[in-house]
């Protein structure tokens, strides 16, 4: 598969570490390794720096003077994209959904809202349940008919070409095992706006590896979940030039961890994000690899991973811990 073909911008730091962590394993008595996404650089890193890698690309050949997106008000992927912007000399604008009705001062304003401005972005604000897409493309004419010439990106960046990311990542978490001779049975990670594990999936089925993508939901319910992956991957594989390869029960998620709902914080989100940093010294955040991470301990503890060898991918986003210090409270 040769990614070379599609534009692409050779900002990441990569390739991430893939490291064992061998007091997690032994706390829950099954092999965890991690691969550390959250260290791809580009304003503290995350996963979205793979997609933008090629997303921003496409802006750069549009001429794009100006790069819009949406999320929500602690948008890891906001955040990752006004540092693309600034270090590109574009314009950055991003519409922020109140998902949460949190009125707290630091999850208003800290965080990733506090890097949103560092790196020069304008943030919009928007109440929950906005049509977002619309917001976006209304904002975006506005600045069109100004003479400026905007690229747009979905939220999460997940459309094909911000999957290509994680195509390629599945190419080298394999590559890395392939050096190590090591035998990975699952890879787990959380799942949201569907890029990353369309991107995974699509890859993996792609090079033929035999190793099973799990997503840990952060917001819909599983069939919608599900079916948002298996469309995704499907127009990825398209892109790719090899529509077909993805199979409807290759796309697996699991959402029984979402909680009271999308960016509220779980007390097994909380627990996962304390035992990542007491017994591993990494950080997690509430919104997206702490629940993450709260699917793969509570799926361990039940024997689900019982003699297997387990890869949870970090996504990132301890920004987004400032935002939510009142979580850790009491």
């Amino acid at each position: 598969m040769h990614l070379a073909r599609f534009p692409r911008l050779h900002l990441a730091h990569l390739p991430t570490p893939l490291e064992p962590m061998e007091r997690l394993s032994k706390e829950l008595g099954c092999e965890i390794w991690i691969k550390r996404d959250d260290c791809t650089g580009m304003s503290t890193g995350g996963n979205k720096t793979r997609k933008l890698e090629f997303l921003m690309a496409e802006a750069v050949e549009m001429g794009a003077d100006t790069v819009m997106t949406q999320g929500a008000t602690q948008t890891n992927h906001g955040r990752q994209t006004a540092a693309f912007a600034a270090k590109l000399g574009m314009d950055c604008h991003i519409l922020l959904e109140d998902r949460t009705g949190y009125n707290n001062d630091n999850y208003n304003g800290n965080g990733n809202v506090l890097l949103d401005h560092l790196h020069g972005a304008t943030t919009e604000k928007f109440p929950g349940g906005t049509d977002m897409p619309a917001e976006m493309e209304k904002a975006a004419e506005a600045e069109r008919a100004k003479g400026k010439t905007v690229y747009v990106i979905p939220g999460g960046g997940s459309n094909p070409t911000g999957a290509l990311g994680y195509v390629n990542c599945a190419f080298e978490l394999v590559g890395q095992a392939n050096d190590r001779g090591l035998v990975i049975d699952r890879v787990v990670h959380a799942t949201g706006s569907s890029g990353t594990q369309a991107g995974l999936v699509t890859g993996m089925k792609a090079i033929n590896s035999g190793i099973p993508v799990l997503g840990i939901g952060t917001r819909a319910p599983q069939p919608k979940q599900e079916q948002m992956v298996y469309d995704l991957a499907c127009r990825t594989a398209e892109k790719l030039g090899c529509p077909g390869i993805v199979a409807r029960e290759d796309v697996m998620a699991n959402t029984d961890y979402v909680g009271e709902g999308y960016g509220l914080p779980t007390e097994s989100g909380l627990e996962a994000i304390r035992m990542f940093a007491e017994l591993e010294g990494i950080l997690l955040d509430p919104v997206y690899s702490g629940k993450g991470a709260a699917g793969l301990i509570d799926l361990a503890r039940k024997g689900e991973f019982e003699g297997q060898r387990i890869v949870f991918l970090h996504t990132g986003g301890a920004v987004g811990l400032f935002g939510y210090d009142f979580a850790f409270r009491g």
